[in-house]
């Protein structure tokens, strides 16, 4: 049986906003999401239920969710890190919820104030919550590839967290490159541990591009062998904004429209959007960049499409 095509999950409106200096209205935000349904985007992290003087940024998430376009064919999820946060989202327009757990104490104490494993009972909690609300739930998994406070985070420690985790019941879990340390052969380490694992029937990534490995990691993640039924999904930014606020010089994420000439070039099967409107793309990039104040880092606004292969063997 043929593997399910990748599918693009959009996270500009909340890991792409989260790090700007500028904190952009409820209107706007609203606005970045209608633009995104508009390009095809089906699948979206939306708003972030945290605590608006830690990241304010985020604030008003329910004042956005109360705004944006009801569509039977669009999943917003909410990002939180414990049960408050998941009945926050349960009482909007969210679906689906992604809890943060990260895999090492320092990054875990700094950004959520506990250690990992109180984190992960808090992440219990959390999709108690989401359980009873009929909400879909994934579990992320932060500085799987290198924390920025203790460095390299050896493969038997995301082990142990994996399985924790993955004891609660999800739908998808999550390895986050949240600070863009990682490189090709960390993938395939990391997407071993749970190939095979029935406890996980999607598994998600999340790439930064600090240091130029973002998109490389991303084909590695995309044309890895897959079991048959477990869906794969890639998480991307409009213009390659985004960072985050607790992990120092954490640069944006892997750009939507960067990545999806990727996969579409190399003959990998994409969902949401299947076919990326660059000109609109590249259009609704510059807009946002101009409400936050800083550059585009997609590349494909400026060099442009380029033709299809005549012959390409799909990969998924």
């Amino acid at each position: 049986m043929p593997a399910s095509p990748v599918e693009l999950v959009e996270v500009g409106p909340r890991d792409g906003l989260q790090n700007e200096a500028r904190t952009l209205p409820v209107g706007t935000r609203v606005e970045l999401i209608t633009r995104l349904l508009a390009l095809g985007v089906r699948r979206l992290e939306a708003v972030s239920f945290v605590r608006p003087d830690r990241v304010p940024q985020m604030a008003g998430a329910e004042e956005v969710m109360a705004q944006v376009p009801r569509r039977d064919d669009v999943t917003y999820i909410g990002l939180v890190l414990n049960r408050r946060g998941a009945e926050r989202a349960a009482l909007t327009a969210c679906t689906e919820v992604n809890v943060v757990v990260p895999v090492t104490d320092a990054f875990a104490e700094r950004n959520q104030g506990a250690s990992t494993a109180a984190l992960v009972e808090q992440a219990a909690g959390a999709v108690g919550v989401a359980r009873e609300a009929g909400m879909s739930v994934t579990v992320t998994l932060a500085v799987a590839f290198g924390c920025p406070f203790t460095g390299a985070v050896p493969l038997e420690r995301v082990r142990e967290v994996t399985d924790r985790v993955l004891d609660l019941g999800l739908d998808e879990l999550a390895f986050a490159d949240t600070v863009g340390v990682g490189t090709p052969d960390q993938v395939a380490a990391l997407a071993g541990l749970v190939r095979g694992d029935a406890r996980v029937p999607a598994l998600r990534w999340h790439f930064h591009n600090t240091r130029n490995t973002g998109y490389a990691n991303a084909w590695a993640a995309a044309t890895q062998r897959r079991d048959a039924g477990q869906r794969l999904a890639l998480d991307a930014s409009l213009g390659g904004f985004g960072g985050c606020p607790f992990a120092p010089a954490a640069t944006g994420n892997i750009a939507t429209e960067d990545l999806a000439y990727l996969l579409r070039h190399g003959g990998v099967a994409a969902s949401g959007p299947e076919r990326l409107d660059l000109a609109a793309a590249d259009a609704s990039a510059r807009w946002l960049a101009e409400q936050v104040g800083t550059p585009v880092t997609a590349q494909l606004g400026r060099a442009g499409d380029a033709p299809d292969p005549v012959e390409r063997a799909v990969r998924a």
